[in-house]
């Protein structure tokens, strides 16, 4: 667990500016807080008692030679209380209550003067934690390997951005109060106690022990159900996410009552979660408050005995302050009890953020990785094999050589590994055994960036931005490029026409995941920016698949276009738009089955020739 604050801790120091302005405002805040209550003790002396001073403070009884207690103390507070008492008592009662009343004005203002100071520095160090601890989870999730989001829910990755890191904050802000604030406030009031009555204080100080039995127990038992309730949240998360993203299926299948009930189900489950966790948080402090108060009792009726009766040196005006410090300390000892619950809170969170942290990156670049800026002769698959999980082999020993120019079609049935093929050649995962070349340069020693702007990529599941139709084309490109070039490239991809007839033209915002296109829309879209891109190697998986007929001849007329002297590979289903390809390989069961060109494919007796009479039968 101290690691975890160590770590935590590390964040919070980039700010040590903020941090330490922060903390001498606090400081001051608790000097001022201090000085506000004790002006208390001549306050009431100047407005309840007559004369130079009180009998009180004249008579100087002698501790008994048993206490533990140094005997000059209660001589060295009456001293101190006479010269106050004998200060303000040299002047005129309403002067002295008018000189009192500017300094308990001032006294007040400078302490919340700081106590504005404090949240005014403090909330750079705050924010700035958020801040970059979001930076740092998105910026890995940008770096993780595929795999890793195959066996995630999205909504619980989105929870860890959003809302752990939230509490990990809250438990933070409430660690640096505890650390130089709170405890601070209770050792400068139970000194004031101590000065006034040491009796009395002890008295206060027997419950001190309950306090803390009962805070470890409250503490624990709301880890337990901390953790819990981010697992809700995330439930939560994931649920309505899958929803949202899925509401046409949802329409479709006429799925709205089910996912209604699933969606109340999971929120009845954090219902029920947090509520026993609010209760539980809610109880400590009432816990610390409620055995102060019964303290506070205790003292108000043993010391108002012995003022009312004369038989202690402490005036009323001593008395009044001590109850003020007892009762001052009340605040900063429940801010302590429920930083405990906040620090329990906060370290399950963060540890669920930096197990995602710690999640190795296992797809990287290699230290002496090396930049390629374009594709001279060929890529060749060495004895390729790839397991998504160990023992369940997706390819299998893949020797394959594409020539610069070529242009290479993948098919095969379902689950073959086509996908998986072109997959390890972007290097979203890298090979098992074997390896890939470029230019006899093994993939894992050029530099990602570098191999990834060699390729363009057009999948069956176009991904689009919430942005306009402009900033979708260019996407990638950093503003690089000027209008003229987006048009073209959109003539390019025959999009350009159907984008003029939007209402904004290439201003138009097309919506998330681009819902306010159609599927050939949006696949052109998607043609036009790797037209843009000029990259020299072409990626198509099942590019039109799902388009209608009007729309896959739209489509497959830009990618002929887009096709013309660079090398690509083409995954497709219809076997009708591979027909040109100057080679095509067959994949089935992870292995190369067949290959050479459509007519040669034919005139064997193949699987290619079967999926080809499949499709073709009618």
């Amino acid at each position: 667990m101290w690691r975890i604050y160590r770590r935590v801790l590390r964040y919070v120091f980039r700010y040590r500016g903020w941090l330490a302005a922060s903390v001498i405002c606090m400081l001051l805040f608790v000097i001022f807080s201090a000085f506000s209550i004790t002006v208390v003790m001549p306050f009431i002396n100047v407005l309840f008692q007559s004369g130079e001073a009180s009998p009180a403070v004249h008579s100087t009884p002698t501790a008994p030679a048993s206490s533990p207690v140094p005997v000059h103390l209660p001589s060295l507070r009456q001293r101190l209380e006479q010269e106050l008492n004998g200060y303000f008592f040299r002047k005129p009662r309403q002067e002295a209550l008018l000189l009192l009343c500017g300094i308990l004005a001032g006294g007040f203002f400078l302490k919340n003067l700081f106590r504005v100071g404090q949240a005014y520095f403090m909330a750079p160090v705050e924010q700035g934690v958020i801040r970059d601890l979001r930076n740092e989870l998105f910026r890995h999730y940008q770096r993780l390997s595929l795999s890793y989001f195959h066996g995630e829910r999205a909504g619980q990755l989105i929870s860890r951005v959003i809302y752990d890191v939230t509490v990990i904050n809250a438990s933070i802000t409430a660690a640096i109060n505890s650390v130089f604030r709170d405890p601070l406030q209770i050792v400068i009031y139970l000194g004031v106690m101590i000065f006034l009555s040491w009796k009395m204080t002890l008295l206060v100080l027997v419950v001190f022990p309950l306090v803390g039995y009962a805070m470890t127990e409250i503490g624990n038992r709301l880890k337990r159900d901390s953790l819990r309730m981010q697992e809700r949240v995330a439930d939560l998360a994931s649920v309505l996410q899958e929803t949202i993203y899925g509401i046409r299926v949802v329409r479709a299948f006429g799925g709205e009552e089910r996912e209604i009930q699933r969606f109340e189900r999971e929120n009845q489950d954090f219902f029920r979660t947090v509520v026993r966790m609010a209760r539980i948080r809610n109880l400590g402090p009432c816990v610390t408050e409620y055995l102060g108060v019964i303290v506070g009792v205790l003292v108000l009726y043993v010391g108002g005995r012995e003022v009312l009766g004369n038989s202690t040196s402490l005036s009323p005006g001593g008395f009044v302050l001590f109850l003020g410090a007892l009762f001052s300390m009340m605040q900063p000892l429940k801010l302590l009890g429920q930083v405990h619950n906040s620090l329990k809170e906060g370290m399950v969170a963060a540890q669920r953020v930096f197990s995602i942290l710690d999640t190795p990156i296992q797809v990287a670049d290699h230290p002496q990785a090396v930049e390629v800026r374009d594709l001279q002769r060929s890529i060749r698959f060495v004895d390729v094999s790839f397991c998504y999980e160990p023992g369940i082999p997706v390819l299998q020993e893949i020797n394959l050589e594409v020539r610069k120019g070529e242009r290479l079609a993948i098919v095969g049935p379902s689950g073959g590994g086509k996908s998986t093929l072109v997959d390890l050649l972007i290097r979203f995962y890298d090979p098992t055994s074997g390896h890939i070349e470029i230019d006899g340069i093994d993939l894992r020693r050029i530099r990602l960036d570098s191999l990834r702007r060699l390729m363009g990529v057009v999948t069956q599941e176009t991904i689009l931005f919430n942005d306009t139709v402009r900033n979708n084309i260019a996407y990638g490109l950093d503003g690089s490029v000027s209008d003229e070039e987006v048009i073209e490239a959109a003539k390019a991809a025959n999009a350009h026409d159907f984008i003029l007839q939007m209402p904004q033209g290439y201003d138009t915002v097309i919506g998330d995941r681009g819902t306010k296109l159609s599927g050939g829309e949006r696949q052109r879209i998607a043609i036009a920016r790797a037209i843009l891109r000029n990259p020299p190697i072409l990626i198509f998986d099942e590019a039109t698949s799902a388009l209608d007929t009007e729309s896959e001849v739209l489509v497959q007329q830009a990618i002929d276009r887009l096709l013309q002297g660079r090398t690509s590979f083409v995954i497709a289903h219809r076997l009708s738009t591979v027909k040109n390809a100057d080679r095509i390989v067959v994949l089935s069961g992870g292995r190369i089955v067949q290959e050479g060109r459509h007519e040669e494919l034919l005139a064997q007796d193949g699987l290619y020739r079967k999926l080809y009479e499949m499709q073709f039968r009618w």
